[in-house]
């Protein structure tokens, strides 16, 4: 496909989903989701069961009627044994289920989001270039979170929470179409972007909302959006006098209601993705997708 009917083609994508209330429709679902309305909640979980084929084995709670809305069907638990953590201390875990969109070098503050676009680090972590710059010429990588995913978000490795922040966005998609056209998506839509201290540096874990998706929360701050703020919000922590957060290896830190996509940021040299973790794979959480290096 020449650039001008490729250029063409990513118009006609984005023209509908621009005029889109997404914020709008973000909130019906939200309610919806949260309803305990019986026949309702079932209906939606039923239906989540057999369109994505949900395998509820390794649930804690196997059993759909014992949720009482989809919400706490959709961030139900998984038992024990389901997802084991790696032991290594040189272990880089995946936070998530879910298919890897991109992972490598961030090129100065250039992102790559997919094949001809990629998105700026200042703007993804709120526009504070003091913020961004100890991950300039870092790594990163993306991992989507399908709606037949497991949606709890845990710690990669262990962490001390320094910084929270709100930034508030569009809600478009972000599925494949979604990011190979359009320009810029994570660093446009509604996000947190949580900041820890680690044994290697600094890392940041960014929630990215979409379409749909009727809340982002923290398992320290609950539910951050809604309500949606139209403008940042900034929380800080572990200074004189403030709340002190630290989170080990494996342990939850925040959910998604629908799906959506984290991304994870380190310094330059900090640690190192393993071979078999590339673009394109699927994912389960506690599952050795790098290698940290020895504390700086």
């Amino acid at each position: 496909m020449n650039s001008r009917l490729q250029k063409l083609t990513d118009i006609l994508f984005l023209l509908p989903l621009a005029l889109l209330p997404q914020h709008a429709l973000s909130r019906i679902v939200h309610a919806l989701t949260r309803s305990e309305n019986g026949p309702l909640s079932r209906l939606l979980i039923n239906t989540a069961c057999r369109f994505y084929r949900i395998d509820l084995s390794i649930a804690e709670d196997p059993v759909t009627k014992n949720y009482k809305s989809f919400n706490s069907f959709f961030t139900r638990r998984l038992n024990d044994s389901s997802r084991p953590v790696s032991s290594n201390s040189s272990d880089l875990v995946s936070p998530v289920d879910g298919t890897t969109s991109q992972r490598g070098g961030i090129t100065g503050e250039a992102i790559l989001q997919a094949k001809g676009h990629s998105f700026d680090l200042t703007t993804l972590l709120g526009g504070i270039s003091t913020r961004a710059a100890p991950f300039v010429n870092g790594s990163f990588t993306t991992i989507y979170l399908s709606p037949r995913d497991y949606h709890r978000i845990h710690m990669p490795l262990e962490g001390r929470l320094r910084e929270m922040i709100y930034i508030p966005g569009r809600l478009y998609p972000v599925n494949n179409p979604s990011t190979s056209t359009v320009p810029g998506l994570f660093a446009r839509n509604e996000r947190v972007v949580a900041l820890f201290d680690t044994a290697v540096g600094p890392m940041a874990m960014i929630l990215v909302g979409a379409l749909f998706v009727g809340s982002i929360e923290t398992v320290w701050a609950g539910e951050i959006t809604p309500p949606r703020r139209g403008f940042v919000h900034i929380w800080r922590y572990g200074e004189s006098g403030q709340e002190q957060i630290t989170l080990q290896k494996g342990e939850e830190m925040g959910r998604f209601n629908m799906g959506s996509t984290v991304i994870l940021l380190f310094a330059e040299g900090a640690m190192e993705f393993v071979e078999n973790f590339s673009a394109g794979i699927r994912v389960r959480m506690g599952e050795t997708i790098g290698k940290i290096a020895s504390p700086p």
